[in-house]
C-alpha cells in the first residue's frame, strides 16, 4: 500500500532529502487570496458577517455568536460519565506537565547597584480554536486551555464552528470540556471568519479582540491566521497531521502498522512515513497495514491518506543514515522503534514530539501522556515548538541602576552613543552626573 522511496547507497544533501521525502499539503499562499475578503469583512461588520459565513459555510445561523453559559453546563450534564472521567484524567495529566514548564523570574547582577531581572508575564486574553469538520476535538480544547490557564493568562475564549445537528451551537462534547475547565465564553463560529472575530471583536456584539490566537484548524484558518498576525500574536501555522517511524529489524510491524493508520484516519492529506533500513521491516508493515487499515471506521478517509503522495516508506542504510533522513523530515510526531531506543531518541535534533518505545505511540500523546498535541508540521519542527505554557508567557526585563551602577558604565554608553552619531543619548547619561542639572 504504502509507496518506496529507496535511499539505499545514495548520499543526498540535507535539501535535496527535503525533496524526495514525502511530504503532501497546499500551499498557505495559494488561500490567502481567498480568505482575504472574509477578514475584511470581519473587520468591517463583525459579528453579523460572522454569522453571514456560519450560514454559508456551517448551513446553519446561531442565534448568537456567544453560546450561552447554560448551554456549556447542560452539555457537561449530559457527558457520558466515562468520557467524563477521561477528559478529567487527560486534564490532569497534560496540567502537572505544563504547570513545571513555567520559568522562574530571576535577577543579574552586573555590578554593584546595576541589576536586570527576568520576569515572565502571561499573554492577558487568549483565543483558543477549536475544529470541528471531520472529529470532534474536545483533546484540542485541553491542548490549548490548560497551558494558557498554568502561564495565567485572565481571560479565554474558545471559538468552534457551529453544529448543525446541534441547533447551531459547537459539538456538545467541546462545550463540556471547556465547562470542566472553568472556560465560560465560547464563541459559535469557526473558519476564517472565527479567527477574524477574535483578532477584531465587535463592540456592539459585546465581543472583546483578543490578544492571541492559537489552535489547529484547516487551511483557511491557517491563511486567516496569517492576515491577522501583527495585530494578535498566533502560533505555528498547521498544517495536516504527520507521522514519521523510525525504525529498525527489531520493531514490531503490527505496532508500527497501527500507529501509521492512527495518523492515517485524522485527514485524507495526513502523512504517515516509515524510515527503515529494514526492507523485510517495510514488507511486513505494508502488509499489516493492507489487512488492518478496513477496521478502522474511517477506513476510507485512511486509505485515501496511505496512498497518497504525503506517505511512504522510506529505506535507508542503516541507523545513521535513518537519522539523518528523520531530521531532514522534521516530522510533527517521530515515533523510534529500535534497539536503545531512548539513546537514538536523544540524538534527534528536528521533530515536534518524539515517542520512544513500543509503549509510547502518537496517540497517548493526542490525550493523556501530559504532552501537549499541538505541535509543527510540514518540516517547521526545525525553528518552532510545539504549544506550551511558554507561548504564552512573555519575558520582560526590569532593568535597576542606582547612581554607582550608572556611573560604571556611563562613559560607554556616551561612546558608543557618539560613535552612533546620537548625541543625545549620550547627554541623557551625562545630564545625571552634572551639579548644576
Amino acid at each position: 500500500m504504502l509507496r518506496v522511496i529507496d535511499l539505499r547507497g545514495r548520499k543526498l544533501t540535507t535539501s535535496q532529502l527535503r525533496r524526495v521525502i514525502p511530504r503532501g499539503g497546499v500551499s498557505v499562499a495559494s488561500v490567502v487570496e481567498k480568505v482575504a475578503p472574509i477578514v475584511s469583512d470581519i473587520q468591517h461588520r463583525g459579528a453579523e458577517a460572522a454569522l453571514d459565513y456560519c450560514e454559508q459555510f456551517d448551513g446553519i445561523r446561531p442565534d448568537a455568536v456567544r453560546v450561552p453559559e447554560q448551554a456549556l453546563l447542560d452539555a457537561l450534564e449530559q457527558l457520558d460519565p466515562q468520557v467524563k472521567h477521561s477528559i478529567e484524567t487527560s486534564i490532569a495529566r497534560v496540567r502537572k506537565v505544563h504547570a513545571e514548564q513555567k520559568p522562574d523570574s530571576h535577577t543579574t547582577t552586573l555590578a554593584e547597584g546595576a541589576t536586570v531581572t527576568e520576569v515572565f508575564l502571561p499573554v492577558e486574553r487568549v483565543g483558543l480554536y477549536v475544529p470541528g469538520g471531520k472529529a470532534v476535538y474536545p483533546s484540542s480544547v485541553i491542548m490549548n486551555t490548560v497551558p494558557a490557564q498554568e502561564a495565567g493568562a485572565s481571560t479565554l475564549v474558545v471559538a468552534s464552528p457551529p453544529q448543525k445537528e446541534f441547533g447551531g451551537l459547537p459539538h456538545p462534547t467541546v462545550l463540556a470540556t471547556c465547562a470542566i475547565l472553568g472556560v465560560d465564553e465560547v464563541w459559535a463560529v469557526g473558519g476564517a471568519q472565527g479567527i477574524a472575530l477574535l483578532a477584531y471583536g465587535d463592540d456592539d456584539a459585546e465581543l472583546e479582540p483578543v490578544d492571541m490566537i492559537t489552535g489547529p484548524g484547516n487551511i483557511f484558518v491557517t491563511a486567516a491566521k496569517r492576515l491577522v498576525r501583527g495585530l494578535v500574536g498566533t502560533d505555528a501555522e498547521a498544517g495536516p497531521t504527520e507521522i514519521a517511524v523510525l525504525a529498525d529489524a527489531t520493531a514490531n510491524p503490527v505496532y508500527v502498522a497501527y500507529d501509521l493508520i492512527s495518523q492515517a484516519e485524522h485527514d485524507p492529506m495526513a502523512a504517515s512515513v516509515l524510515i527503515t533500513d529494514s526492507e523485510e521491516l517495510a514488507q511486513s508493515v505494508s502488509r499489516e497495514i493492507e489487512q488492518r487499515y478496513t477496521a478502522t471506521a474511517n477506513a476510507e478517509r485512511a486509505e485515501e491518506a496511505l496512498r497518497g503522495e504525503q506517505s511512504g516508506v522510506v529505506l535507508v542504510d542503516d541507523l545513521e543514515h535513518g537519522i539523518a533522513v528523520a531530521d531532514a523530515y522534521a516530522a510533527e510526531h517521530l515515533e523510534v522503534h529500535t534497539e536503545n531506543a531512548r539513546a537514538v531518541a536523544e540524538r534527534i535534533k528536528h521533530a515536534g514530539a518524539i515517542f520512544v518505545g513500543d509503549y509510547s505511540p502518537v496517540p497517548l500523546g493526542d490525550y493523556s501522556a501530559g504532552s501537549n498535541h499541538v505541535l509543527p508540521t510540514s518540516g517547521t519542527a526545525r525553528f518552532n515548538p510545539g504549544l506550551s505554557t511558554h507561548t504564552f508567557l512573555r519575558p520582560v526585563n526590569l532593568i535597576e541602576y542606582d547612581r554607582q551602577g550608572l556611573a560604571e558604565v556611563a562613559d560607554a554608553v556616551v561612546n558608543f552613543a557618539n560613535a552612533e552619531d546620537l548625541p543625545a543619548h549620550g547627554e541623557a547619561i551625562r545630564a545625571r552626573f552634572e551639579d548644576n542639572f
